[in-house]
């Protein structure tokens, strides 16, 4: 597989295949990312699209192995410009991410695993947007922790600190709804 690297310097190479690629390779999760924030996915692929062609005109230089946390950044950045046009407070929410549902079959264990996410959905909720944020890069979005730290605009260890918060808070909030053991 290739890496960001590698298609971002194939891109400023002149390969535009390249930059299609790591669209596809990043679209949709930075979408529902900026879903996240504008609880409008039309809004968040509009601004998914901007992202990528804010990089693709400045073509800025990009640290190795930096990709992925410099398009968050830009898509958090522009996210923000965009609920400040609309007077908007910025807070970051999960309510209207897609839900997939098998076809038209539904078994026990497909059911099973739909109100589990659910519920860790229905738990996101309650916790703090900046807890939610942290978790949500780092464990969904699969971001290092200096990745997030750059995408929230804030230090490695602050990032730390929120994601032992954002556990505690998300345990707690899972006992409530019964759930003592992540994996039952």
């Amino acid at each position: 597989m290739v890496s960001d690297d590698e298609l971002y310097r194939g891109y400023l190479s002149g390969d535009v295949s390249s930059y299609d690629q790591l669209m596809i390779i990043h679209g949709d999760a930075l979408t529902f990312y900026i879903n996240g924030y504008t609880h409008n996915l039309q809004d968040a692929e509009d601004l998914m699209i901007e992202a990528f062609a804010r990089i693709m005109v400045k073509k800025p230089h990009i640290q190795p192995g930096g990709f992925k946390a410099y398009l968050y950044k830009t898509a958090r950045n522009l996210t923000i410009r965009f609920h400040q046009k609309q007077r908007n407070q910025a807070a970051f929410g999960l309510d209207d991410l897609p839900v997939e549902l098998a076809d038209s079959k539904l078994t026990e264990e497909v059911v099973a695993a739909e109100e589990k996410k659910n519920t860790l959905h229905m738990c996101l909720e309650r916790i703090e947007p900046e807890l939610k944020e942290a978790l949500w890069l780092v464990y969904c979005d699969g971001l290092s922790y200096a990745e997030a730290a750059g995408v929230m605009g804030v230090s490695t260890k602050r990032i730390d600190h929120l994601l032992t918060r954002g556990k505690q808070q998300m345990r707690r909030q899972l006992e409530k709804e019964g759930i003592r053991n992540a994996y039952e």
